[in-house]
């Protein structure tokens, strides 16, 4: 069974970073693409970062380029959302999934065939 789990959340104040961690279980991270989505209270999900199975292909939404950066640590089965510079509007619940392959559609990227979600961990920024 397919199983992730977020950690990492905070609230921190506008400027500051955090280093999101999701961890997986049940599967080898180097066979799957990982991404991590966003949600906030009235808004769509939105496609955050991904990464492909081998860690050669990073895609990365608008609003997030130049501040985070997405990373797998294969020996720790773990892939990581460092997130710089962060703004009041990168508040959300956080998400991570997995599943077959990574594309990108509206500036957004999407993972292909989600296998599972993990549980979601809140990021809250204040101004």
């Amino acid at each position: 069974q397919l199983q992730l789990v977020e950690s990492g959340g905070g609230l921190v104040q506008s400027g500051e970073s955090l280093r999101l961690s999701c961890a997986a279980s049940g599967f080898s991270l180097d066979h799957y693409a990982i991404g991590w989505f966003r949600q906030a209270p009235g808004k769509e999900r939105e496609g955050v970062s991904c990464i492909s199975s081998k860690g050669d292909s990073t895609r990365y939404a608008d609003s997030v380029k130049g501040r985070f950066t997405i990373s797998t640590d294969n020996a720790k089965n773990t892939v990581y959302l460092q997130m710089n510079s962060l703004k009041p509007e990168d508040t959300a619940v956080y998400y991570c999934a997995v599943g077959e392959a990574i594309t990108t559609v509206q500036a957004q990227c999407v993972v292909v065939r989600v296998h599972s979600w993990g549980q979601g961990t809140q990021v809250t920024v204040s101004s």
